[in-house]
């Protein structure tokens, strides 16, 4: 049977024309897996060339795994794509000849073209790149297969049978990290959205960078190849939060917009006690907080108002990077309710998840129509 693959292809020019290069990934669209990555120099060209000869690598490597494969084929090339969907006229020799050269690859196979923003083609942009910078042609088959942990993924849809909602919204990836570890976080004290500020401690300074380390791998290689690579960094407008998502950003060459409703949840006159102190000093109070919806820490919030504010804060990412893969810089409660609401839980859920500081937790939404939890409190990066 033939294996659905895709290929995404960027090219580059320095100079347009100048240096040059092409780069091209392919995946099996059904379980994710990163089957190839093609990084190759083409010396003085147009941006043009580059992008035309990072499709024809694509495809002769597409069609060195299985000669049968059904293809999807995108690019953020406009051009490209419309030139070979037949929509535009190729006026200009060299892309004429290209497109002959493209066209005798396909002979006469099943090839879809889908045009794509340039955020969402980062992986084969990152490869042209590399070409330039480095000026030879590499490709790398991974040596690690990540079909044993993704061979129900679904790029575009919910991976699960059991869903029954046919999604027409894009599928925006959520990569919820909580912030590096503070001098409140190492004494165990509570820290929310209302109390002292902290900055990260120097543990928490290494906790960023190696959670910033492992987030650029996400979408080119390592456990979670299959999932898309992250274009943008937001954050909580907190200290702790903002210089987490500043080195994470600075690592993965992304923009940082700071939402106010993903702020800790606040616990009012609590804030900067530990559990024990709380429950001496005001243990009725207490009492009735814990387990409770409604309840809240005097001069704090409740978990009512707090939800609303999480779900203000979801629908600020959907309605700005829709179709995207974002990491989300916050804390221990926002990600907890962003994680509910996903799964559309209880009110338990706000206590029933480990947030490790600088964990990886992964959901993907389709708007208002669907959701799917990949993973939670993945710390395997920090040692």
């Amino acid at each position: 049977m033939s294996r659905n693959l895709i290929i995404e292809a960027d090219g580059g020019s320095r100079g347009n024309p100048g240096p040059s290069g092409s780069g091209a990934i392919v995946i099996d669209a059904q379980t994710g897996e990163l089957l190839a990555e093609i990084s190759k120099f083409i010396g003085h060209a147009t941006n043009n060339v580059a992008e035309y000869n990072a499709l024809i690598a694509g495809l002769e490597e597409c069609f060195r795994i299985d000669s049968e494969a059904s293809v999807t084929v995108r690019m953020d090339s406009k051009l490209v794509i419309e030139q070979m969907a037949g929509g535009w006229k190729i006026k200009h020799p060299d892309m004429q000849q290209l497109a002959i050269e493209a066209h005798r690859v396909i002979a006469g196979r099943v090839v879809h073209w889908q045009w794509i923003p340039r955020e969402e083609n980062s992986r084969a942009d990152a490869l042209a790149n590399k070409a330039m910078d480095e000026g030879y042609d590499e490709i790398t088959i991974p040596a690690h297969s990540v079909a044993s942990v993704a061979t129900e993924f679904n790029h575009d849809k919910p991976s699960s049978l059991r869903s029954p909602v046919v999604v027409s919204e894009p599928a925006t990836t959520l990569l919820l990290v909580r912030h590096g570890r503070t001098a409140l976080t190492e004494a165990r004290r509570i820290s929310g959205g209302g109390g002292p500020d902290p900055e990260l401690s120097s543990a928490g300074v290494q906790d960023a960078r190696s959670v910033a380390e492992e987030l650029a791998l996400i979408g080119r290689q390592g456990a979670f190849a299959h999932l898309e690579s992250p274009v943008v960094v937001v954050c909580s407008p907190m200290q702790r939060t903002r210089e987490t998502a500043q080195i994470i950003a600075a690592q993965l060459g992304a923009s940082i917009e700071v939402i106010e409703e993903l702020r800790e949840i606040s616990f009012g006159d609590w804030d900067g006690l530990t559990n024990e102190e709380v429950r001496t000093r005001d243990h009725d109070a207490f009492a009735a907080w814990q387990g409770s919806w409604e309840a809240s820490p005097p001069s704090g919030e409740s978990l009512a108002v707090f939800d609303e504010r999480v779900r203000r804060a979801r629908q600020i990412i959907l309605d700005r990077h829709s179709g995207a893969s974002v990491v989300v810089v916050a804390h221990v409660m926002p990600i907890r309710g962003l994680i509910m609401q996903a799964l559309e839980a209880g009110t338990p859920a706000y206590w029933r998840t480990q947030i490790s500081p600088c964990s990886i937790s992964a959901i993907r939404i389709w708007g208002e129509q669907e959701a799917e939890v990949q993973f939670v409190n993945y710390t395997q990066h920090l040692g």
